[in-house]
């Protein structure tokens, strides 16, 4: 009986919070979780933005080369590749995502090749994603 009142009380307190308390809530939970992929690959993605151009940009070329990925990816990866030319450090980031391997800004890494299909087209999802808005 303990436990069922304990329950009742947490629904009640659950209900009573205020909608963007819930809404600050739900996204902290969302970010633990790795909500850009909706937490499905059961891990956080590491984190795409102006210093993993050269990455995202060999990551979508690895996507689309290997069927992951098609439409407008291509034409995604060559408009980060020309914000990238000439800067050593983010064209040898390219190479090692063209390889399949992103290295996000927060120090992460992901190897594709480790990946099972599914979790790849998610992935590959998740780049196209994030690196559309780097442009």
């Amino acid at each position: 009986m303990h436990v069922r009142s304990t329950l009742i009380s947490v629904v009640l307190i659950a209900a009573s919070v205020s909608a963007s308390a819930q809404s600050d809530l739900l996204g902290k939970l969302k970010d633990q979780a790795g909500s850009s992929l909706g937490g499905n690959l059961g891990f956080k993605m590491p984190a795409i933005g102006s210093s993993t151009v050269g990455s995202a940009a060999g990551v979508l070329q690895y996507c689309v080369k290997n069927n992951y990925l098609g439409g407008d990816a291509a034409s995604v990866k060559d408009k980060l590749l020309a914000k990238i030319t000439g800067q050593k450090q983010q064209e040898k980031n390219f190479e090692s995502g063209a390889k399949g391997l992103l290295k996000g800004g927060d120090g992460k890494t992901l190897n594709f090749k480790i990946l099972s299909s599914k979790m790849k087209e998610k992935a590959c999802d998740y780049v196209l994603k994030n690196a559309t808005s780097l442009i």
